[in-house]
């Protein structure tokens, strides 16, 4: 085990191997072998654009020839930020063909948060858009560059789109088009190890900035390949991408990967809005999606106008947050398909609810461990298994879980029991039948519709602004968003409102959705009797 990537005892990796889980196959070599048995079948829709299975696998090649040709090899890692666009499965892929591993950023990261993964992962590289939603990726790459100065890993940005008159950045066009003659690609010395880190994910981040999650080639295809199994994907498996692609609940959970292991189709929606995905949904034939609990009823209203086909929707997953009993129940009637809970982590472990379980399980329950060797346990805090039915800290490992964060060595120390079992911090209930209820957290985040929102990293910024003196950042529930954010601040004079508040913290380089969705201002800030902030007794004097 090393400190910049742990990995599983030996006893254990045999077991998953043994057992098929592992099948030793990377995923550059995957899409190869995609590309001969399902050459001539769609693999991705982007708008007008389609590419088979063969094409798909082609453009892997050009894609890691131009990379190749920046100096980018086998084992270095490319932040790759990237809205909903075909180009970050071609560069996904490019990378895998490489031997090289992304690093997957959200849209929404802002300076603060690309610095970080750029010196944490040790990036080469970074892949951005041009711009996307109005705001300039090429001038936060900019930014990012004159913070961290010379001397640092990052040699070269790439630009899908217009690259702009910005120095030192390459057009992925160009970039494509210098690697159109792949022959000879020579990655190393043999292929990649299928047991190697292939990709970088980020954590939800409970004390500050995200940890890096590794996954392994070996573990993250069994990731895609459980979660298709439950979900009998196949051939005629039409999956639209309607979430972020670098969220691994739309990536592998089944998502794109195990769409395209399974030879279905994936078709990339640009946007949430039920009006883009349900025109997709006609046009394509689209068979599962997934959704956070926060479209659900823009999804239902769209729905009930009677105005659109969506005949061939047979699943749609929920996931990110808990969804409600009242929206579980209503959402498969408005949408004529069957809906199914998930609930996971990008730490690894994925319960769903199966197909067939009864609608009360369906209804109520986050389902349970998409493979029969994830080990759960629910404890006290005392680290005691509790009763079936008692809430309890959720505890797991298995054959597609990490066993160590990524150069975070002193972290590790706590987030692990001592025989590997992950700490997730989620609070559940645990069903004779395995099912799983989601309680809440006894980590100190928020999650606004599948967004995590560290509180320590925001109320360290909020303390940056002159008017604020002190600062709690605290999860409430939301009907729409599951939990939204309330800033408890103490000011000497009027506090500032919502507005300037989120433009100071967007100033500071965080991401939009970190900004608080209201502010209290108080007189002071509760303590415990350990001298903490005692956030219970904000949210309790806040509901009421």
């Amino acid at each position: 085990m090393t400190d910049a990537q742990p990995t599983w005892p030996e006893a254990e990796s045999a077991r998953y191997r043994a057992a098929g889980h592992w099948q030793g196959i990377t995923f550059g070599a995957r899409l190869r072998q995609a590309g001969t048995a399902h050459a001539e079948r769609v693999a991705v829709v982007d708008g007008d654009r389609r590419w088979t299975y063969a094409e798909l696998d082609a453009e892997a090649d050009r894609v890691a020839a131009g990379l190749r040709g920046l100096g980018i090899g086998r084992g270095d890692r490319v932040v790759v930020q990237l809205p909903n666009r075909a180009e970050f499965v071609l560069v996904w892929f490019g990378l895998q063909r490489l031997g090289a591993v992304p690093v997957h950023a959200m849209p929404g990261h802002r300076r603060r948060e690309i610095g970080h993964l750029v010196r944490l992962s040790g990036a080469v590289a970074c892949v951005v858009p041009d711009r996307h939603a109005r705001f300039d990726h090429r001038e936060l790459m900019r930014e990012v560059r004159a913070e961290l100065g010379p001397g640092g890993s990052l040699r070269h940005v790439v630009v899908v789109g217009d690259p702009g008159p910005y120095e030192d950045v390459v057009a992925f066009d160009a970039l494509r088009a210098n690697g159109t003659d792949p022959a000879g690609l020579d990655t190393g010395p043999g292929d990649p190890d299928p047991g190697a880190l292939a990709l970088l994910l980020l954590s939800g981040g409970t004390t500050g900035l995200p940890k890096l999650i590794p996954r392994t080639h070996d573990d993250y295809a069994y990731n895609a390949r459980a979660c298709a199994d439950v979900c009998a994907l196949d051939t005629r498996t039409v999956y639209l991408a309607v979430l972020p692609l670098g969220f691994n609940f739309t990536f592998a959970c089944p998502g794109v990967l195990g769409t395209l292991m399974a030879g279905g189709t994936v078709v990339i929606a640009p946007d949430p809005s039920p009006q883009t995905a349900f025109t997709l949904v006609e046009r394509e034939g689209v068979t599962l999606t997934s959704l956070t609990p926060p479209l659900v009823p823009h999804w239902t209203e769209e729905a009930a106008s009677g105005s659109w086909d969506l005949d061939s929707l047979a699943v749609v997953q929920v996931g990110g947050a808990r969804l409600t009993e009242d929206h579980a129940r209503s959402l498969g009637p408005a949408l004529g398909a069957r809906v199914q809970q998930v609930f996971g982590m990008a730490e690894g472990l994925i319960n769903l609810t199966r197909l067939d379980d009864p609608d009360d399980l369906v209804h109520t329950t986050q389902g349970r461990p998409a493979s029969p060797d994830d080990e759960v346990l629910v404890v006290d805090a005392g680290g005691r298994p509790v009763p079936d039915g008692t809430p309890g800290e959720l505890l797991t490992r298995g054959p597609y879980t990490l066993r160590g964060y990524y150069r975070a060595e002193a972290h590790n120390r706590t987030a692990f029991t001592p025989d590997g079992y992950y700490r997730s911090g989620d609070v559940v209930r645990r069903l004779p039948s395995g099912h799983l209820v989601v309680v809440g957290r006894i980590k100190d985040q928020i999650n606004r519709g599948g967004e995590k929102i560290p509180a320590a990293e925001v109320e360290e910024q909020l303390l940056t602004h002159p008017a604020i003196t002190a600062a709690a950042l605290v999860g409430v529930p939301d009907e729409r968003w599951g939990e939204r954010s309330v800033a408890f601040v103490v000011c000497p004079g009027v506090a500032p409102g919502t507005r300037e508040v989120a433009a100071h913290v967007r100033t500071c380089g965080l991401a939009g959705h970190k900004a608080p969705d209201e502010i209290v201002q108080v007189p002071v800030l509760p303590l415990t009797a350990v001298g903490k902030v005692d956030k219970a007794a904000l949210a309790r004097a806040y509901a009421r």
